[in-house]
Protein backbone atom coordinates (compact mmCIF):
# COMPACT_ATOMS: atom_id res chain seq x y z
CA UNK A 1 0.00 0.00 0.00
CA UNK A 2 1.14 3.60 -0.40
CA UNK A 3 2.43 5.43 2.65
CA UNK A 4 0.40 8.44 3.58
CA UNK A 5 -1.34 9.63 6.72
CA UNK A 6 -5.03 8.95 6.16
CA UNK A 7 -7.93 7.28 7.97
CA UNK A 8 -8.12 3.58 7.23
CA UNK A 9 -11.58 4.04 5.69
CA UNK A 10 -10.09 6.35 3.06
CA UNK A 11 -7.32 3.90 2.25
CA UNK A 12 -9.80 1.02 1.99
CA UNK A 13 -11.97 2.99 -0.42
CA UNK A 14 -9.00 3.97 -2.56
CA UNK A 15 -7.72 0.39 -2.63
CA UNK A 16 -11.08 -1.00 -3.73
CA UNK A 17 -11.53 1.69 -6.38
CA UNK A 18 -8.16 0.69 -7.85
CA UNK A 19 -8.65 -3.10 -7.61
CA UNK A 20 -5.97 -3.57 -4.97
CA UNK A 21 -6.39 -6.61 -2.75
CA UNK A 22 -4.11 -6.17 0.24
CA UNK A 23 -3.08 -3.58 2.84
CA UNK A 24 -0.40 -3.39 5.51
CA UNK A 25 -1.71 -1.90 8.74
CA UNK A 26 -0.74 -0.09 11.91
CA UNK A 27 -1.27 -1.98 15.20
CA UNK A 28 -4.99 -1.46 15.66
CA UNK A 29 -7.62 -4.19 15.96
CA UNK A 30 -10.40 -1.92 14.73
CA UNK A 31 -8.51 -1.22 11.50
CA UNK A 32 -8.04 -4.96 11.07
CA UNK A 33 -11.78 -5.46 11.47
CA UNK A 34 -12.62 -2.76 8.93
CA UNK A 35 -10.19 -4.09 6.31
CA UNK A 36 -11.46 -7.64 6.73
CA UNK A 37 -15.08 -6.47 6.58
CA UNK A 38 -14.30 -4.69 3.31
CA UNK A 39 -13.19 -7.99 1.80
CA UNK A 40 -9.52 -7.06 1.55
CA UNK A 41 -6.51 -9.12 2.62
CA UNK A 42 -4.02 -8.01 5.25
CA UNK A 43 -0.32 -8.27 4.50
CA UNK A 44 1.00 -7.45 7.96
CA UNK A 45 0.01 -5.61 11.11
CA UNK A 46 2.82 -3.76 12.85
CA UNK A 47 3.98 -5.00 16.23
CA UNK A 48 3.90 -2.29 18.90
CA UNK A 49 6.89 -0.16 19.87
CA UNK A 50 9.57 -1.94 17.84
CA UNK A 51 10.69 1.36 16.28
CA UNK A 52 10.06 3.75 19.17
CA UNK A 53 10.87 1.97 22.43
CA UNK A 54 12.94 -0.87 20.94
CA UNK A 55 12.00 -2.85 24.02
CA UNK A 56 11.95 -6.30 22.45
CA UNK A 57 15.74 -6.45 22.17
CA UNK A 58 17.02 -5.09 25.45
CA UNK A 59 18.87 -6.19 28.56
CA UNK A 60 16.06 -4.70 30.62
CA UNK A 61 13.76 -7.61 31.49
CA UNK A 62 10.99 -5.29 32.66
CA UNK A 63 10.99 -3.53 29.27
CA UNK A 64 10.87 -6.84 27.44
CA UNK A 65 7.93 -7.88 29.61
CA UNK A 66 6.18 -4.60 28.81
CA UNK A 67 6.56 -5.32 25.08
CA UNK A 68 5.46 -8.92 25.56
CA UNK A 69 2.30 -7.86 27.41
CA UNK A 70 1.38 -5.15 24.90
CA UNK A 71 1.93 -7.31 21.84
CA UNK A 72 0.19 -10.30 23.39
CA UNK A 73 -2.88 -8.11 23.89
CA UNK A 74 -2.64 -6.93 20.26
CA UNK A 75 -2.37 -10.45 18.84
CA UNK A 76 -5.21 -11.77 21.00
CA UNK A 77 -7.46 -8.82 20.09
CA UNK A 78 -6.99 -9.59 16.37
CA UNK A 79 -7.21 -13.38 16.62
CA UNK A 80 -10.89 -13.45 15.71
CA UNK A 81 -10.12 -12.03 12.25
CA UNK A 82 -8.10 -15.00 11.02
CA UNK A 83 -4.41 -15.67 10.60
CA UNK A 84 -2.38 -12.46 10.66
CA UNK A 85 1.30 -11.71 10.12
CA UNK A 86 2.87 -9.20 12.51
CA UNK A 87 5.59 -6.95 11.12
CA UNK A 88 8.72 -6.14 13.10
CA UNK A 89 12.35 -5.12 12.64
CA UNK A 90 14.55 -6.49 15.40
CA UNK A 91 16.19 -3.23 16.46
CA UNK A 92 18.11 -3.33 19.75
CA UNK A 93 17.74 -0.71 22.42
CA UNK A 94 21.53 -0.50 22.58
CA UNK A 95 23.11 -1.08 19.14
CA UNK A 96 26.61 -0.68 20.58
CA UNK A 97 26.38 -4.03 22.38
CA UNK A 98 27.91 -7.07 20.65
CA UNK A 99 25.41 -8.53 18.14
CA UNK A 100 25.61 -11.94 19.81
CA UNK A 101 24.50 -10.39 23.11
CA UNK A 102 21.55 -8.55 21.56
CA UNK A 103 20.66 -11.75 19.71
CA UNK A 104 20.19 -13.53 23.04
CA UNK A 105 17.87 -10.78 24.29
CA UNK A 106 15.87 -11.10 21.08
CA UNK A 107 15.64 -14.87 21.55
CA UNK A 108 14.28 -14.42 25.07
CA UNK A 109 11.51 -12.18 23.74
CA UNK A 110 10.68 -14.46 20.83
CA UNK A 111 10.62 -17.60 22.96
CA UNK A 112 8.24 -15.83 25.34
CA UNK A 113 5.80 -14.70 22.65
CA UNK A 114 5.82 -17.79 20.43
CA UNK A 115 3.15 -19.63 22.49
CA UNK A 116 0.85 -16.65 21.89
CA UNK A 117 1.51 -16.71 18.16
CA UNK A 118 0.83 -20.46 18.06
CA UNK A 119 -2.39 -20.30 20.06
CA UNK A 120 -3.71 -17.46 17.85
CA UNK A 121 -2.48 -19.05 14.61
CA UNK A 122 -0.47 -15.91 13.87
CA UNK A 123 3.05 -15.36 12.58
CA UNK A 124 5.86 -12.89 13.15
CA UNK A 125 7.23 -11.35 9.97
CA UNK A 126 10.78 -10.06 10.54
CA UNK A 127 12.04 -7.55 7.99
CA UNK A 128 15.77 -7.35 7.35
CA UNK A 129 16.04 -3.56 7.33
CA UNK A 130 19.68 -2.98 8.37
CA UNK A 131 19.00 -0.21 10.86
CA UNK A 132 21.37 0.50 13.77
CA UNK A 133 22.35 -2.87 15.23
CA UNK A 134 19.43 -4.64 13.56
CA UNK A 135 19.29 -8.43 13.79
CA UNK A 136 18.09 -11.04 11.28
CA UNK A 137 19.13 -9.06 8.20
CA UNK A 138 21.72 -11.45 6.75
CA UNK A 139 21.86 -15.15 5.86
CA UNK A 140 24.18 -15.76 8.83
CA UNK A 141 21.67 -14.56 11.42
CA UNK A 142 18.54 -15.75 9.59
CA UNK A 143 19.96 -19.26 9.26
CA UNK A 144 20.61 -19.43 12.99
CA UNK A 145 17.21 -18.06 13.98
CA UNK A 146 14.85 -19.74 11.52
CA UNK A 147 16.54 -23.14 11.20
CA UNK A 148 18.33 -23.66 14.50
CA UNK A 149 16.87 -21.66 17.38
CA UNK A 150 13.16 -21.24 16.50
CA UNK A 151 12.24 -23.47 13.52
CA UNK A 152 8.53 -22.63 13.74
CA UNK A 153 5.97 -21.90 11.04
CA UNK A 154 4.83 -19.04 13.26
CA UNK A 155 8.11 -17.18 12.78
CA UNK A 156 9.08 -16.02 9.31
CA UNK A 157 10.77 -13.43 7.12
CA UNK A 158 9.41 -10.32 5.49
CA UNK A 159 11.14 -10.50 2.11
CA UNK A 160 12.12 -7.02 0.94
CA UNK A 161 14.77 -7.38 -1.77
CA UNK A 162 15.69 -3.70 -1.63
CA UNK A 163 17.51 -4.21 1.66
CA UNK A 164 19.35 -7.32 0.52
CA UNK A 165 20.41 -5.61 -2.71
CA UNK A 166 21.79 -2.50 -1.07
CA UNK A 167 23.74 -4.68 1.40
CA UNK A 168 25.27 -6.66 -1.48
CA UNK A 169 23.38 -9.87 -0.65
CA UNK A 170 22.06 -11.89 -3.60
CA UNK A 171 18.25 -11.62 -3.33
CA UNK A 172 17.67 -14.72 -5.47
CA UNK A 173 20.09 -16.97 -3.60
CA UNK A 174 18.43 -15.74 -0.41
CA UNK A 175 15.08 -17.03 -1.68
CA UNK A 176 16.64 -20.33 -2.67
CA UNK A 177 17.77 -20.78 0.93
CA UNK A 178 15.01 -19.07 2.91
CA UNK A 179 12.01 -19.06 0.57
CA UNK A 180 10.07 -21.47 2.77
CA UNK A 181 10.36 -18.97 5.63
CA UNK A 182 8.91 -16.01 3.73
CA UNK A 183 5.53 -14.98 5.16
CA UNK A 184 5.21 -11.56 3.52
CA UNK A 185 6.75 -9.60 0.63
CA UNK A 186 7.41 -5.89 0.24
CA UNK A 187 7.32 -4.58 -3.30
CA UNK A 188 10.33 -2.28 -3.08
CA UNK A 189 13.48 -2.03 -5.18
CA UNK A 190 16.90 -0.39 -5.12
CA UNK A 191 18.59 1.77 -7.75
CA UNK A 192 22.33 2.43 -7.86
CA UNK A 193 23.71 5.64 -9.33
CA UNK A 194 26.81 4.72 -11.43
CA UNK A 195 28.08 8.29 -11.64
CA UNK A 196 28.01 8.67 -7.88
CA UNK A 197 29.55 5.24 -7.42
CA UNK A 198 32.47 6.32 -9.62
CA UNK A 199 32.78 9.69 -7.92
CA UNK A 200 32.59 8.59 -4.30
CA UNK A 201 32.98 4.79 -4.16
CA UNK A 202 31.03 2.81 -1.58
CA UNK A 203 33.36 2.96 1.44
CA UNK A 204 34.35 6.50 2.44
CA UNK A 205 32.03 9.38 3.27
CA UNK A 206 32.25 12.11 0.61
CA UNK A 207 33.18 15.70 1.40
CA UNK A 208 30.16 17.38 -0.19
CA UNK A 209 27.55 14.97 -1.55
CA UNK A 210 24.24 14.68 0.24
CA UNK A 211 22.49 11.38 0.78
CA UNK A 212 19.51 10.47 -1.37
CA UNK A 213 16.26 10.72 0.50
CA UNK A 214 15.29 7.13 1.39
CA UNK A 215 18.77 6.00 0.45
CA UNK A 216 22.44 6.85 0.87
CA UNK A 217 25.19 8.35 -1.27
CA UNK A 218 25.13 5.92 -4.22
CA UNK A 219 21.78 4.09 -3.86
CA UNK A 220 18.13 4.80 -3.17
CA UNK A 221 14.92 2.85 -2.70
CA UNK A 222 12.48 2.77 -5.62
CA UNK A 223 9.16 1.30 -6.64
CA UNK A 224 9.35 -2.07 -8.46
CA UNK A 225 10.52 -1.67 -12.03
CA UNK A 226 12.70 1.36 -11.28
CA UNK A 227 15.53 -0.60 -9.65
CA UNK A 228 17.73 -3.60 -10.34
CA UNK A 229 15.54 -6.44 -9.01
CA UNK A 230 14.41 -9.07 -11.51
CA UNK A 231 10.92 -9.55 -10.12
CA UNK A 232 9.96 -12.31 -12.53
CA UNK A 233 12.87 -14.39 -11.26
CA UNK A 234 12.00 -13.50 -7.67
CA UNK A 235 8.34 -14.49 -8.08
CA UNK A 236 9.35 -17.77 -9.71
CA UNK A 237 11.51 -18.61 -6.70
CA UNK A 238 8.73 -17.58 -4.29
CA UNK A 239 6.24 -19.75 -6.18
CA UNK A 240 8.66 -22.68 -6.08
CA UNK A 241 8.90 -22.22 -2.31
CA UNK A 242 5.11 -22.38 -2.00
CA UNK A 243 4.50 -18.71 -1.22
CA UNK A 244 0.87 -17.62 -1.60
CA UNK A 245 0.78 -14.47 0.52
CA UNK A 246 0.57 -10.80 -0.31
CA UNK A 247 2.94 -8.40 -2.02
CA UNK A 248 2.51 -4.88 -0.66
CA UNK A 249 4.15 -1.77 -2.09
CA UNK A 250 6.25 -0.04 0.57
CA UNK A 251 6.38 3.52 -0.65
CA UNK A 252 9.88 4.89 -0.04
CA UNK A 253 10.65 6.21 -3.52
CA UNK A 254 11.34 9.94 -3.26
CA UNK A 255 10.16 10.45 -6.84
CA UNK A 256 6.64 9.68 -5.63
CA UNK A 257 6.26 9.76 -1.85
CA UNK A 258 6.49 13.52 -1.41
CA UNK A 259 2.70 13.78 -1.49
CA UNK A 260 -0.44 11.73 -1.09
CA UNK A 261 -1.12 11.91 -4.83
CA UNK A 262 2.44 10.96 -5.63
CA UNK A 263 2.32 7.99 -3.24
CA UNK A 264 -0.88 6.79 -4.87
CA UNK A 265 0.59 7.12 -8.36
CA UNK A 266 3.78 5.32 -7.36
CA UNK A 267 1.88 2.50 -5.71
CA UNK A 268 -0.27 1.94 -8.78
CA UNK A 269 2.74 2.05 -11.11
CA UNK A 270 4.56 -0.45 -8.91
CA UNK A 271 1.53 -2.76 -8.76
CA UNK A 272 1.06 -2.54 -12.51
CA UNK A 273 4.67 -3.49 -13.10
CA UNK A 274 4.52 -6.45 -10.71
CA UNK A 275 1.29 -7.63 -12.28
CA UNK A 276 3.20 -8.10 -15.53
CA UNK A 277 5.91 -10.18 -13.87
Amino acid sequence: MPHWDAPVEEVIQWAKENDLECLDLAPDAESVRKVKSAGLRIGTVDFLDWASKKNMVTANKASRQESLDANTALVESCAAFGKINYFVVMLPEDPTLPPAENYQYMLEFLHAIMPVMESCDAAISIEGWPGPGALCCTPESCRKLFFEDIPSKHLGFNYDPSHLIRMGIDPYRFLEEFGEKVVHVHGKDTEFNPERLYEYGDTLRPMNAERFRFGDIVWRYTIPGHGVMNWHRGFTLLENAGYSGCVCIEMEDYNFCVSKEGSQKGALLGCGYLEGC
